[in-house]
């Protein structure tokens, strides 16, 4: 199936337009990181406990919390849980921030927690749902463990593309791809969301599927390189992108609007990682559009004001 016929889109002339959208927000997200909000980790990276806590009836968030400043308890969040439709439960998360002390003094919080709402509430009124309790170390590993997670899978897909084609497409779609995760955790900084394991996941999977969607276009770009080897590479890049624009946009689309639907409808948990995937999936496409097939002909010319050779090294077969 071909959406688009005989288009001719230039979309190395409006390269500037790209770099401009492209710096706006990776800029506003690093702003956001250093001065805002920071990176907002949730409680899997920085420690602390979370109480999930159902009620008999829609609770008022202001009588909860006045309960726990009661109760001597500082520095908490209370947030409310949607359900599958997108209206409120009657479910609460209570987060409570890292504790300085051991590991072990960690479920001092969920006891602090219960004995306050037992003091301002029937215990018929409330249930604990659910206790997450993540330690001060374990939080600082799986913060590091994340952070080698996705410098590995980079450096992965760097040698793979190396390998597949040249260095300088291994180059352009890792900038690509950092791209899309430096704007992707600056969404999240800039809405205050938290980042936990599954939008570690998440972000994982948008690498990947970015990836794909940009070596589908270095693969045209090679192949037509291949048979118009006189031919400008803007020309060639051009063209390469408009063929596989039809492919780009069934194959995007339609994971967009699963994605889309997974938050919408998908619930409070599934919130963090969908929305992952629905900023992801946006910019991830875009990328391979407006960032990496751009780097190809920045190299070139690049090497052309220096007076080496000008035509691109990477027309050869795929070394099997």
């Amino acid at each position: 199936m071909e959406l688009f016929r005989g288009i001719n889109v230039d979309w190395l002339g409006k390269k500037w337009y790209f770099l401009g959208f492209s710096l706006i927000f990776s800029v506003a997200g690093i702003l956001s990181m250093l001065f805002w909000h920071h990176i907002p980790l949730g409680v899997d990276f920085k420690g602390g406990t979370q109480v999930r806590v159902r009620f008999s009836a829609p609770p008022n968030e202001d009588h909860i919390r006045q309960a726990l400043d009661r109760a001597g308890i500082r520095d908490f969040r209370v947030q409310a849980i949607s359900n599958s439709g997108g209206g409120v439960s009657n479910e609460e998360v209570v987060a409570l921030p890292q504790s300085t002390a051991s590991d072990a003094a960690h479920d001092q919080g969920r006891v602090s927690v219960e004995n306050a709402l037992s003091a301002n509430y029937r215990d018929s009124a409330f249930a604990v749902q659910q206790v997450d309790i993540v330690g001060p170390t374990a939080g600082r590993q799986l913060q590091k463990q994340a952070a080698w997670a996705t410098v590995y899978s980079l450096i992965g897909m760097l040698i793979y593309l190396w390998f597949r084609f040249e260095l300088i497409y291994g180059v352009a779609a890792v900038v690509a791809v950092f791209h899309d995760t430096l704007i992707t955790v600056g969404a999240f900084s800039l809405t205050n969301r938290e980042i936990t394991l599954t939008v570690i996941a998440a972000i994982l999977t948008l690498i990947g599927y970015s990836m794909n969607d940009t070596i589908v276009v270095f693969d045209r770009i090679r192949e037509n390189l291949a048979s118009s080897r006189r031919e400008n590479l803007s020309d060639v890049v051009n063209r390469s992108i408009n063929q596989t624009l039809s492919r780009t946009v069934l194959t995007s689309g339609l994971t967009f609007l699963t994605v889309l639907s997974l938050y919408l409808f998908g619930g409070e948990v599934l919130h963090g990682f969908s929305f992952a995937l629905v900023v992801g999936i946006v910019i991830g496409t875009y990328s391979s559009i407006a960032v990496a097939a751009p780097m190809l002909v920045a190299y070139q010319d690049w090497r052309a004001a220096r007076g080496r050779a000008v035509s691109l090294p990477a027309a050869k077969r795929a070394r099997v």
